[in-house]
């Protein structure tokens, strides 16, 4: 058996430069988005890795430019919008790509708090404690709240139609399980969508879109 300062000597060391480079690292990981990201990288979808302890689903490229292009449209000029857990779509908003989107201001609603890297437009929710929110956000602010909630259940939906009902001057859209049908309509008055929303990776449950207004996401 080797004594003690063998022991010692055979303990492995970094090197000054490696234990800088490792603890930026780890920085990197914390704040969620890398500082020497250009901004069409840091607002492409998927810029931060899903989190499933959160059920963090992100929607496929081609989803989130639909509902952006969607909740632009019904905003109007001028017009606010909240993503309430729907990071996807309010990064898809911010990349510049969608016609329309420098026109109207966003904000999103997260209870991931790598998201605040995004500034003064991350707002941190946690469905919880549904009105609990910032003094600066006023009830009936947002001309469009598209809401994700991140559980299939009526508990977590009921909460989350709190804060909506709060948010939202009027038009909803709600991306959730089909299963949620139902209890969506009785809650805020929505219909499915023919539209069919995808995502980064399969989900097992069939996923829908729902709104209280007349869309195009309809037929």
């Amino acid at each position: 058996m080797n004594n003690s300062d063998d022991d010692d000597d055979d303990v492995p060391t970094l090197s000054a430069h490696t234990l800088a480079a490792l603890q930026e690292f780890y920085n990197e990981t914390r704040t969620g988005l890398d500082h020497n990201q250009t901004q069409s990288d840091q607002f492409a979808v998927g810029a931060l890795e899903e989190d499933w302890r959160m059920s963090q689903f992100w929607y496929s490229d081609e989803t989130a430019a639909q509902l952006a292009e969607e909740v632009v449209r019904e905003a109007g000029v001028g017009g606010r919008i909240a993503c309430l857990s729907a990071p996807s779509v309010y990064q898809k908003l911010k990349q510049g790509v969608v016609d329309g989107s420098d026109r109207v201001s966003a904000v999103v609603l997260e209870y991931d708090r790598r998201f605040a890297t995004y500034g003064d437009e991350f707002i941190f929710y946690d469905y919880n404690e549904p009105l609990s929110l910032p003094p600066d956000v006023a009830p009936q602010s947002f001309d469009v709240v598209l809401a994700d909630p991140p559980y299939l259940s009526e508990e977590c939906l009921n909460k989350v139609a709190k804060t909506i009902k709060y948010l939202s001057k009027g038009k909803v859209l709600l991306c959730t399980g089909a299963i949620m049908e139902k209890f969506a309509k009785e809650l805020l008055g929505v219909k499915i969508c023919s539209f069919l929303p995808k995502h980064n990776r399969n989900l097992s449950n069939e996923f829908r879109c729902f709104v209280n207004y007349p869309s195009r996401l309809l037929s």
